[in-house]
C-alpha cells in the first residue's frame, strides 16, 4: 500500500495536468481530500462573500496509473472512507433547486455523535459515507470538477461508497484519475448547493482492465449493478443511463434487446442522482441477481 500524501488539488478534469503521483496498476493508494469547499469555512457566521468561489469542488490528483491507455477501463475499488473533523452545509440565494426562493445564505457545522450527525436538538442523521466527485481525464476540454460527464466528475450517486467498485473509462495515457467531496450524508437530488461534506482519506485499489466494452461509469456493489449518465437535461441522462443498462444486459446475459427494457421496465429502478449543476446526472439500478454470474468479471 502506498502511503498517504498531500496530493494536490485541482478544479478541473484536465488532461493537461501534470500528476501529483504515478503509481503502478494494481496499486492500493491513500488519498486526503478537502471538504467541498476546500476547507475554506471556519465559521457559521462567515461572510459567503469572503471565499474564494473558484476553490469550490476540489478533487485530489490527479493520479497517473502506470499501464492505463485510452480504451481501458479503470476500476477503482474503494476499500476505505476515513472521515475527518465536522461536515458543512450550506444553501444561499443562487444555489441549488430552491435558491431563488431564499433571501439568505445559512452556514451549517454538523457535529457526528454516535455515527449520526446531528442536524438538530430533535434530528440526527444516520451517517452514510460516499465519495461525491471522481473521475478520470477527459480527451477533450478540461470539465471543472462541479459537473460531471463522460468521464465521471461531481455524479453524486449514493452508492460510491466502500465495498463499490467503480468503472471508468480511460480517455489518457495514465487515466489521471482525482477524487473529492466526501459525503456523511446526501439524498437523491442534492437540491441544495451541497450534502454534509467533510475532509476525509479515502484508499482505493486500482485496476486497468483491458479489452472490455462495459458502459462507463458503471458501479458494482454488494446487490446491484448501477449505471450512471450525465447530460444537460434529466430526460437525456435517464435515457442514457438505461440504454447503457439494456447494452450491458444484452452482451452478458444473451437476452434480446426488448426483453432488456421490459426486464428494465419491471425490475430496474431509474433514478436521479443530481439536479443542481448545470448537468444532471441519473442511474440506472438492477439487482445483481438477474444475472447469473458477476458480467464485470
Amino acid at each position: 500500500m502506498h502511503p498517504v500524501t498531500e496530493q494536490h488539488v485541482i478544479y478541473a478534469m484536465d488532461k493537461s495536468t501534470n500528476p501529483s503521483m504515478r503509481v503502478d496498476n494494481g496499486a492500493v493508494i491513500t488519498i486526503n481530500t478537502p471538504d467541498c469547499f476546500n476547507n475554506q469555512i471556519k465559521s457559521e457566521n462567515q461572510p459567503l462573500n469572503l471565499l474564494n468561489w473558484k476553490e469550490m469542488h476540489p478533487a485530489a490528483g490527479p493520479i497517473f496509473i502506470n499501464e492505463a491507455e485510452p480504451g481501458d477501463i479503470l476500476a477503482v475499488t474503494i476499500e476505505k472512507i476515513q472521515i475527518m473533523g465536522h461536515a458543512t452545509i450550506l444553501t444561499a440565494p443562487g444555489l441549488g433547486l430552491l435558491g431563488g426562493e431564499l433571501e439568505e445564505h445559512v452556514v451549517r457545522h454538523l457535529p457526528i455523535v454516535n455515527n449520526k450527525l446531528i442536524f438538530s436538538k430533535k434530528m440526527a442523521i444516520p451517517i452514510k459515507k460516499r465519495i461525491g466527485i471522481i473521475g478520470t481525464a477527459p480527451s477533450g476540454l478540461p470539465v471543472p470538477c462541479s459537473l460531471s460527464d463522460t468521464h465521471g466528475g461531481n455524479i453524486g450517486s449514493q452508492d460510491v461508497k466502500e465495498g463499490t467498485t467503480l468503472f471508468l473509462p480511460v480517455n489518457v495515457s495514465g487515466a489521471l484519475l482525482a477524487l473529492g467531496n466526501i459525503h456523511i450524508a446526501l439524498a437523491d437530488g442534492e437540491v441544495s448547493f451541497s450534502g454534509a461534506s467533510i475532509p476525509s482519506q479515502v484508499t482505493v485499489r486500482l485496476q486497468v482492465v483491458k479489452n472490455k466494452q462495459w458502459p462507463t461509469p458503471s458501479l458494482i456493489c454488494e446487490d446491484k449493478i448501477i449505471t450512471i449518465a450525465s447530460a444537460p437535461t434529466l430526460d437525456e441522462a435517464s435515457i442514457i443511463a438505461t440504454r447503457n443498462m439494456t447494452q450491458l444486459l444484452t452482451a452478458t446475459t444473451h437476452t434480446l434487446r426488448s426483453e432488456a427494457i421490459m426486464l428494465l421496465s419491471l425490475a430496474g429502478d431509474l433514478r436521479i442522482s443530481q439536479v443542481n449543476n448545470k448537468t444532471k446526472v441519473a442511474r440506472m439500478e438492477l439487482p445483481l441477481h438477474y444475472w447469473s454470474e458477476n458480467p464485470f468479471l
